[in-house]
């Protein structure tokens, strides 16, 4: 799975790194995947955050992509 965070959606909740904070990180008030971040989506607890975050991100930021 390919994780990115649109920047031109982004308002900067910080809603995906609350959720996912092994994928996410909150840099310069947007959120960002960190380096290595979606790597973890292998592990099945990690992947299911990632679609939470993407799901409740409310600026609907997040690109999920196989």
């Amino acid at each position: 799975m390919k994780v990115s965070v649109d920047r031109s959606l982004c308002y900067g909740s910080a809603e995906c790194a609350h959720r996912a904070p092994a994928v996410f990180a909150f840099e310069d008030g947007y959120g960002v995947v960190r380096s290595g971040g979606a790597d973890a989506a292998g592990d099945p607890r990690v992947r299911e955050a990632i679609l939470e975050a993407a799901e409740k991100c409310p600026s609907q930021a997040i690109v999920l992509t196989e």
